[in-house]
């Protein structure tokens, strides 16, 4: 919901076209341990963040940090594909005290792409975020702080490959 939520606020407020991707859509090929393994659906989520002109992530927190199969998408992906890609980072998780998820995990694992993160990250706890229910107060205002840095990332990478 909360990556669902940031790529309506891209649209409506930047007119950025969006496709939202999730590790099911994969299905169990995701599994494979080499690029060459994937079935065409694992490697069409692969190849669909390999090319995407920014991303915009979000992972549930799994034991104080992200899910391994999360982690092991990432690891099929060559690390200089990324380097200088606009990254919006997003998590949610069981209670604030994962909330540092996004800046002690996440953040170094772009960090490690040499990507290009927004300053500001959403997390929320599963508990905030209802389906049909507008997000609580804080979350939103992050978001909307996230998505203006992550559209100006985004609109100057664009520029200057023009």
């Amino acid at each position: 919901m909360l990556v669902e939520a940031v790529a309506a606020d891209l649209q409506a407020q930047h007119g950025l076209k969006t496709t939202v991707l999730d590790l099911v859509d994969a299905g169990c090929g995701i599994a494979g341990f080499t690029r060459t393994a994937l079935d065409d659906n694992a490697r069409a989520v692969v190849e669909a963040i390999e090319q995407a002109d920014g991303l915009v992530i979000g992972c549930p927190v799994f034991q104080g940090s992200y899910p391994g199969l999360f982690k092991h998408v990432f690891d099929l992906i060559e690390p200089s594909v990324l380097r200088n890609r606009p990254v919006l980072l997003t998590a949610v998780g069981g209670g604030l005290r994962h909330s540092l998820v996004v800046e002690h995990q996440l953040r170094p694992l772009f960090g490690f792409f040499e990507a290009c993160t927004v300053s500001t990250a959403i997390y929320s706890s599963s508990g905030e975020i209802v389906p049909g229910e507008p997000l609580a107060p804080m979350t939103a205002a992050r978001l909307a702080n996230a998505v203006e840095q992550f559209a100006s990332l985004l609109s100057g990478r664009q520029e200057a490959a023009a």
